[in-house]
């Protein structure tokens, strides 16, 4: 499960790392609060698994609510709100530079007493 969650991380988000720990490490501000504590649940579970006798005290209702709870929110990004957050952003960006150009054209103008 910890491994599946960091796959669609690394695919959704593009997010880096060998583990899921590493990638939530990496995250940052792109993996929500709710996100990351979900998913160091299930890297804790992950890391009991690796020993055999601590295997009988993974909570089984836990494991599966910090896993639907991490799919819950990955699966609600898509490659198309991506490409539309980022043309978004640079709209926006150009948007701002040029307005800022015609500004200080404006400026100049009135400053040399053309206007």
């Amino acid at each position: 499960m910890a491994d599946h969650v960091a796959r669609i991380l690394e695919d959704r988000l593009r997010i880096r790392g060998t583990g899921l720990a590493e990638k939530l490490q990496n995250g940052g501000r792109r993996v929500p609060a709710k996100l990351r504590s979900a998913a160091a649940r299930l890297v804790h579970f992950a890391e009991m698994a690796q020993t055999p006798r601590l295997v009988p005290q993974i909570d089984p209702a836990a494991l599966a609510e910090a896993y639907d709870t991490c799919l819950a929110h990955l699966g609600g990004i898509g490659q198309k709100d991506r490409r539309r957050a980022a043309l978004s952003r640079f709209g926006t960006s150009v948007l701002i530079s040029v307005a800022a150009a015609v500004a200080v054209f404006v400026a100049v103008l009135v400053w040399r007493g053309f206007l």
